[in-house]
């Protein structure tokens, strides 16, 4: 069965991206080497619009040790205050 999270008030519901298992060089990194994940892409927003200022689909930065963690479907997600997230992820090319 899915469940469907719905934010309340100025928080987000992140998904979290995962971490690349290998380096640059090809080594790979074990689990308890990583560091925490701090990217994410936004799946519901709540309903303090004024104050949220990202969009549902946007990739975000949010900080290493924040959020309440819950998992959706086996996926790792996150619900986070808005005022948390630092900065939105865009690609390269100048908008």
């Amino acid at each position: 069965m899915s469940e469907t999270v719905q934010p309340l008030g100025s928080r987000v519901l992140v998904l979290v991206l995962a971490q690349e298992n290998r380096t640059a060089s090809g080594l790979v990194i074990p689990d308890t080497a990583k560091e925490k994940p701090q990217r994410g892409e936004v799946v519901a927003i709540g309903d303090d619009t004024e104050t949220i200022k990202v969009k549902v689909g946007e990739r975000v930065l949010f900080p290493k040790y924040t959020g309440t963690e819950i998992k959706i479907d086996d996926k790792d997600h996150l619900i986070i205050e808005s005022t948390d997230l630092l900065a939105v992820l865009r690609d390269g090319a100048a908008a």
